[in-house]
């Protein structure tokens, strides 16, 4: 496999600076920033005068370039060179060097991007909660999650993606009273049964959907009633058989449906262990962190000092560590610390990494700093990837019209909607059967929902606006799927005119801008893993469908005139192209229908 042409380029310049007795690293070859120009240039020239001026030399940047130039001229990797400005140079690469790289692309099952050393990676990502409604708030990390989860499998790494449900604390109490107010006959509130319970559940996820809520408020209101779920939930953390059989019953109703909802987005999971599955394993460890030494009573409370400089009063640095409470009870610092410990002995990862809402970002320095002082992990084997917020019209959280989070699968059922009714307003595929028509509706609503989360920095909030994240024009993903589509349906039209795929050959600058977007796949996935940012590969697979909408435009593929050897070169071209955007749409988790 050849390597990138850029890279390419980077090699020859890199010698030709070394050979004029600069560092090589001053040969790097980057994008231009006018590719109306050229589409590579290097800099280096600059950075060389400045190399000579600290060695007491005077040294004109142009004037470097024009050697630089003359040392590169006539190589076979370059067809033109130019100077501009101060002294950048600017490169077009030899159309048989761009079209050698393109066949050796169209070869090559992965387009160009190659593997790394493998790693163990955790990827914490979800977070829902047991008996609550999935709403708009799991959004981002579920997606982002599984984009990261894909990206890195991609890469050769080997990837275990864990929910992490909330299934431990007081909700769990609340739900328990308040089914014991609801059905108080029934076998689970009985002390003298210990076992040999039912196994099907006495609630539903709608039940629980409306017990909790209602537990919640009635406690807020009466502290006698907020007593007895406490109590419940010290019942259930000490060990009751019935309350924990009932936490068993929670947990499976509500896993069945969160595998709806996330199936729904695409989104899976290898582990779906909560917060009440690493309960057994506290105890000891907080026996562990106080023969090390770590921890201290701070007003009948366990704590870890993680910042000797912290100061409460005014609120500088890293706040304690809180193992236990003045009650004696657990906190989420407490589970978060002993789910590391399961991972150590399970798992034993080289990397963990947790798509959580930028807003727990002091939580996870917490809980890292106390997991080193512990011994168990280096600070850099753990990571918390933090996002923005969706927002709505008005900037705030996105809600319904009622002011409540809208839940995930009305969010999912709009998408579809609006997607469904641009497709009809498109005029595509009214003439597809019902089934057909939901599948790409489907498809094209879960493209819309996801891209539109994806391409925005990690870290940015963004507003919600379902016209425009449907829309078939701009960085949308229908856009996306209907450039892919168009790919499939070229594929479908040379089949039936018995035209084959043959060599790549460049005659057209179309043709060149197109396998040089392509060209860039391996430094798009290296640095979105590097940078943990998606929307990087995005940023990637528009410019690569940018790039074949101006090929699809200047460079006719099936017409009559065309010859057929220019046929069968462009007929290729588009298939590698539809090959690394299926490969690079799928990463991000869309998914593209045969036909649009």
């Amino acid at each position: 496999m050849s390597d990138s042409v850029l890279n390419r380029l980077t090699d020859v310049f890199s010698q030709a600076f070394a050979d004029a007795g600069f560092p090589a690293e001053l040969g790097a070859v980057r994008e231009s920033d006018r590719p109306d120009l050229a589409p590579f240039q290097c800099n280096g020239a600059m950075a060389a005068a400045g190399v000579l001026k600290k060695q007491g030399e005077k040294a004109n940047p142009r004037d470097i370039a024009s050697k630089i130039v003359e040392a590169v001229s006539g190589h076979s990797a370059i067809a033109g060179l130019e100077i501009a400005g101060p002294g950048f140079i600017n490169i077009n690469p030899n159309e048989e060097l761009v079209a050698a790289r393109a066949n050796d692309l169209i070869a090559d099952p992965r387009t160009g991007a190659t593997l790394v050393k493998p790693l163990k990676v955790v990827m914490d990502y979800g977070g829902a909660n047991v008996a609550k409604p999935m709403h708009v708030g799991h959004l981002r990390s579920a997606v982002i999650g599984e984009a990261l989860k894909r990206l890195f499998r991609f890469r050769g790494h080997e990837v275990i993606g864990d929910v992490h449900l909330g299934d431990w604390g007081l909700q769990m109490g609340h739900l328990i009273s308040e089914l014991e107010d609801e059905q108080p006959g029934l076998v689970y509130f009985d002390s003298d049964v210990t076992d040999g319970y039912p196994s099907e559940s006495p609630v539903t996820m709608e039940d629980m959907a409306r017990m909790y809520p209602a537990a919640s408020s009635k406690a807020k209101e009466d502290e006698t009633r907020m007593k007895r779920s406490q109590a419940a939930t010290a019942e259930l953390q000490a060990g009751r058989p019935g309350y924990r059989a009932l936490l068993d019953h929670f947990i499976s109703v509500s896993i069945e449906y969160l595998k709806q909802g996330y199936g729904d987005l695409g989104v899976t999971f290898d582990l779906w262990k909560g917060e009440a599955s690493v309960d057994p394993l506290i105890p000891d460890m907080i026996e562990e962190m106080e023969a090390k030494g770590i921890t201290e009573d701070s007003d009948g409370a366990l704590i870890i000092r993680v910042d000797e400089g912290y100061d409460s009063e005014k609120r500088k640095g890293l706040p304690p560590v809180m193992l236990k409470s003045s009650a004696g009870a657990v906190l989420y610092h407490t589970t978060d610390l002993a789910t590391l410990v399961d991972r150590k002995k399970e798992i034993d990862p080289d990397l963990i990494l947790y798509i959580v809402d930028q807003r727990q970002a002091t939580h996870f320095k917490q809980v890292f700093k106390a997991a080193e002082m512990a011994g168990w992990y280096n600070l850099e084997q753990m990571e918390h990837l933090g996002f923005g917020t969706v927002n709505g019209q008005d900037g705030k959280p996105f809600k319904t019209r009622d002011g409540d989070a809208l839940r995930l699968s009305d969010l999912t059922q709009m998408m579809r909607d609006a997607a469904a009714k641009r497709l009809d307003e498109s005029g595509i595929g009214l003439d597809y059967d019902e089934s057909e028509r939901r599948d790409i509706a489907n498809k094209v609503g879960m493209a819309a929902l996801k891209f539109a989360d994806l391409q925005n920095q990690r870290l940015t909030n963004y507003i919600f606006d379902i016209e425009r994240f449907t829309a078939f024009e701009g960085k949308t993903g229908p856009y996306m799927l209907y450039a892919a589509a168009r790919m499939k349906s070229l594929q479908r039209n040379a089949a039936e005119k018995h035209v084959a795929a043959g060599d790549i050959q460049i005659s057209h600058q179309s043709e060149l801008q197109l396998v040089l977007a392509l060209d860039a796949f391996d430094k798009a996935v290296q640095k979105t893993e590097v940078s943990r940012a998606p929307h990087i590969l995005c940023e990637h697979l528009f410019r690569v469908a940018q790039a074949y909408s101006r090929f699809w435009s200047d460079c006719p593929v099936l017409k009559d005139e065309v010859p057929i050897d220019v046929k069968s070169s462009r007929l290729a071209l588009s298939n590698l192209t539809l090959k690394q955007l299926e490969l690079g749409l799928d990463i991000i988790g869309l998914e593209v229908p045969e036909r649009m």
